[in-house]
C-alpha cells in the first residue's frame, strides 16, 4: 500500500493519551497527522512518540520496526492542515469543555463536510460537546482507555443527533488497531467511569470505616473478583455465580446498608422468573445449560493462566523494596 492509498486520520491533541492512540492509528495503516496547541508542541511530540515505540520495540510490547512505522506515517501539523483531507479525526485534548468546544469549532470547521469526527471524552456528555461541531450528525464520542496502545476496549458513544451510519465505520477503524469496541448510550460518565468510580467510592468507604487498608484492598481486588475480569465481566460472572446466590448475598448486605445494597429490580426478576444464570440456562446473558461443562473447563484454563502470567512478571513495583 502506497502513501497515497493510505487513508489519512488526524489526532488533535499529541499529548499521551493523543499521542497513544497516534501511534495505533498509525500501526493499523494508515497515516496520521497529530496537532496540538501551536506544531512546535506537536514536532515535539512526533519525536516523543518514536523514541516510545523504539523502547516499547526493545521490551517486545511494539513488533519490530514499529518505530520505523510510526516516523514514516506521523506527521506534525497545523490543526487546519491536519484535518484537512483527513477521513476520521480523533479530538484528545484536556478534559474542560471550553477547550474542546473551542477545538472541536477549528475541527469541523476545517474539516472536509464528511470527515467522521470522534471525541476521546471521559466523562462529558457527547450531545454538550457536539453543539460545537458542524454537521453534528458526524460526530461521536470514540473513548479509548490509558495507555492507548495496550489497553483493547474502546467506548463508542453516539449522540443523540449522530447518523448511525458512521457507527460501522468508526468500528472498523477501530477493529483495524486489534482493539474491540462496545456501542453506550450518552451518559454521564458512559460505562467505563460509571463502573470504575462506583468500585473506587466503595474503597475508600471501605478504608474511612477502618475495615481494610489500601494496600489490603487492593490485594483482594487484584486476586479475587479483579482476577476474573480480564476474561468475564461481570454479568457473566454473576449468571456462573447463581443469580439466586447474588438474591441472598444482596439480602444479607441490607442488614447494615439496606438503601446501598438494595437488590436491582433487575436480579429480583430474573430469579422470581427462576432464571438463576447458567445453572439454569438462562439469566442475564442466557447461556444454554449444556454449555456449562464447556464454559467451567474455559474458566479455569483462563484462571489458571492469568496466574501463571502474574507469577511471571513478579509483584508491580508500588512500594519500595524492602
Amino acid at each position: 500500500m502506497t502513501n497515497q492509498e493510505r487513508p489519512i486520520y488526524a489526532v488533535i491533541g499529541s499529548g499521551y493519551m493523543g499521542g497513544g492512540i497516534a501511534q495505533c492509528l498509525a500501526m493499523s495503516g494508515a497515516e496520521v497527522r497529530i496537532a496540538d496547541v501551536d506544531i512546535e508542541i506537536a514536532k515535539q511530540n512526533r519525536d516523543r512518540l518514536i523514541a516510545e515505540a523504539e523502547q516499547f520495540v526493545a521490551d517486545d510490547l511494539f513488533p519490530a520496526g514499529a518505530a520505523e512505522i510510526i516516523a514514516g506515517r506521523v506527521t506534525a501539523a497545523t490543526i487546519e492542515d491536519a484535518v484537512a483531507g483527513a477521513s476520521f479525526i480523533e479530538e484528545a485534548v484536556p478534559e474542560k469543555i471550553e477547550i474542546k468546544h473551542a477545538t472541536l469549532r477549528r475541527i469541523s470547521e476545517a474539516a472536509a463536510p464528511g470527515a467522521i469526527i470522534g471525541s476521546n471524552t471521559s466523562t462529558i456528555l457527547i450531545g454538550k460537546l457536539a453543539e460545537a461541531v458542524v454537521n453534528p450528525e458526524r460526530f461521536l464520542g470514540v473513548h479509548f482507555s490509558n495507555p492507548a496502545p495496550f489497553i483493547p476496549g474502546v467506548e463508542l458513544i453516539p449522540h443523540a443527533a449522530t447518523d448511525e451510519a458512521i457507527l460501522p465505520v468508526v468500528e472498523a477503524i477501530v477493529a483495524a488497531t486489534g482493539k474491540e469496541t462496545a456501542r453506550v448510550k450518552d451518559a454521564t460518565g458512559f460505562v467505563l467511569n460509571r463502573l470504575q468510580y462506583a468500585l473506587f467510592h466503595e474503597a475508600t468507604q471501605l478504608v474511612e470505616e477502618g475495615v481494610a487498608t489500601p494496600e489490603d484492598i487492593d490485594t483482594i481486588v487484584r486476586t479475587t473478583f479483579g482476577f476474573r475480569l480480564p476474561v468475564f465481566g461481570p454479568f457473566a460472572i454473576a449468571d456462573m455465580a447463581g443469580l439466586d446466590v447474588y438474591s441472598f448475598c444482596y439480602a444479607s448486605l441490607q442488614t447494615e446498608f439496606p438503601e446501598r445494597f438494595a437488590t436491582p429490580k433487575a436480579l429480583s426478576d430474573l430469579v422470581s422468573a427462576g432464571k438463576l444464570g447458567t445453572k439454569s440456562g438462562a439469566g442475564f446473558l442466557d447461556v444454554p445449560a449444556e454449555r456449562t461443562p464447556e464454559l467451567i473447563a474455559y474458566r479455569n484454563k483462563a484462571y489458571v493462566a492469568i496466574k501463571k502470567l502474574m507469577d511471571e512478571l513478579g509483584p508491580a513495583p508500588i512500594h519500595p523494596s524492602n
